[in-house]
Order: structure tokens, then sequence, then C-alpha cells
């Protein structure tokens, strides 16, 4: 005959069940979701949850939803979207590096601004400026390179906005 009794609730077992903690408050809110955090030399620019995160990576795009394997990567320049109950926040992130961990996305990046304001004009004149970069040895021509790359992703946020 097996041993069918139930252990004996402990004090902590009380505690949890009637008093939840801040954390697993937030854990059971965020079901379904995923917090992404885009951090800047200067600033945190955005910690904000959505259902899905779109980031724009060196070679394509990567969709994070919750449970994702844990990744490090390399970000592209290029719209990173935020999607929550059908309605997308777009931003414009520049080349840097992304981790993926217990369904945090973070961002790191030199430049990240909302997608409205990157024009058209302003990616123009990344590409002029891109065009101008002399490319005499291979150090130069990685930057002339990345900021083409750049100046393209720019080009490709502007073309969505609706004043474009």
């Amino acid at each position: 005959m097996s041993d069918t009794r139930q252990p004996e609730p402990t004090f902590q077992d009380a505690i949890n069940r009637t008093m939840p903690s801040i954390a697993s408050e937030m854990q059971d809110a965020m079901k379904g979701q995923v917090r992404c955090i885009i951090v800047t030399p200067e600033r945190a620019v955005l910690d904000a949850v959505a259902e899905m995160v779109i980031i724009p990576m060196y070679d394509g795009e990567l969709g994070v939803l919750q449970g994702r394997a844990p990744l490090v990567g390399r970000l592209g320049a290029g719209e990173l979207r935020l999607k929550t109950n059908g309605v997308s926040t777009r931003w414009f992130v520049e080349a840097g590096f992304v981790q993926v961990r217990s369904n945090v996305v973070t961002v790191l990046t030199a430049n990240a601004r909302p997608a409205t304001e990157v024009t058209v004009e302003m990616a123009e004149q990344a590409k002029t400026a891109a065009d101008a970069l002399p490319a005499t040895n291979a150090l130069e021509r990685t930057n002339k390179a990345k900021a083409r790359d750049r100046a393209a992703g720019m080009r490709k946020v502007a073309a969505k906005n609706p004043e474009a």
C-alpha cells in the first residue's frame, strides 16, 4: 500500500497563497507577453511590454514571442516593431546587439527613435554622407558599408511613414 499522505503546508506556502508578491503579480500580468528594453549610451529609450517584438537583425528580421529560446545576436539598422492587440509601435534602431532571455528582449544600440521621427530627408542626408566617406583601406570601407546600411534602414522606415 502506497503512502498517499499530503505534505503538511509550511508557513511560506500560506504566505504565497494569501499575499502574492509584486513580482508574481507582474508575472501574471505579463502572461503571453514579452518585455522590450532599448538601451542607448545615453539612456534607456524604451521599456515596454508587447505580445510580439520584431527585431531587425543584420541578416533579416527576428520575431520574438513569449517562451523564445535565449539568444544573443547582431542587430541591423532598421525598424523594430512591438505588436500588441493588433497595433504596432514602430522604432528606428541603428546597428548593435540584441539579447533575448526569460521573455525579455534587450536591445543595445547607438541610436533609437520613434519611427515617425525618421523622414525621407534624413535618410537622403545619411546616404549622401555615407557616399562621401572615403574607402581607401579596409577600415574605411567597413565604416562606409555601415553608414550605407544605416541610410538604407532609415529609408525603409521613412517610406512606411504616412507623410512619405
